[in-house]
């Protein structure tokens, strides 16, 4: 059987005391500290979420950018190269009627020297049939 004597009052006082003396001086603190911890915790869990929204409203509008500035650059790019079609079948029709006025030009000097040709072998074969026929027939005609 257990006695209650003095002795387990004095423990229990003991104990009170004790208990009371390490929730001062430990338990209070460590608590203090945990809380503080937990406190900093949350804090750099708050900042980094707050970072991340940054970077990601960040990327997003840069993104949005980098998609403006290529549909610009293409616009641009097309327009250019419309351009340059315009341009490249201007000088290629320059060129084919500059061809054409060259070869029509060309054609007409052709036919007029092969006119030209023409009467001086007409006028050259007469001269030399005329000679052929005084010969064969030894007169002059």
């Amino acid at each position: 059987m257990i006695s209650l004597d003095l002795a387990f009052v004095i423990q229990f006082v003991n104990f009170l005391v004790l208990l009371l003396v390490l929730n001062i001086f430990l338990y209070k603190p460590i608590r203090k500290i945990m809380a503080d911890r937990k406190a900093q915790i949350d804090g750099a869990k708050e900042r980094a979420a707050a970072v991340d929204k940054d970077v990601q409203e960040k990327m997003a509008l840069y993104e949005a950018r980098l998609r403006e500035i290529k549909a610009k650059a293409n616009a641009e790019r097309e327009t250019l190269r419309s351009g340059a079609l315009q341009e490249e079948a201007a000088v290629i029709e320059k060129a084919r009627k500059e061809a054409a006025d060259s070869l029509s030009s060309i054609k007409n000097r052709v036919a007029q020297e092969a006119a030209a040709a023409k009467q001086l072998l007409a006028e050259q074969a007469r001269a030399l049939s005329l000679e052929i026929s005084e010969k064969v027939l030894g007169r002059s005609l």
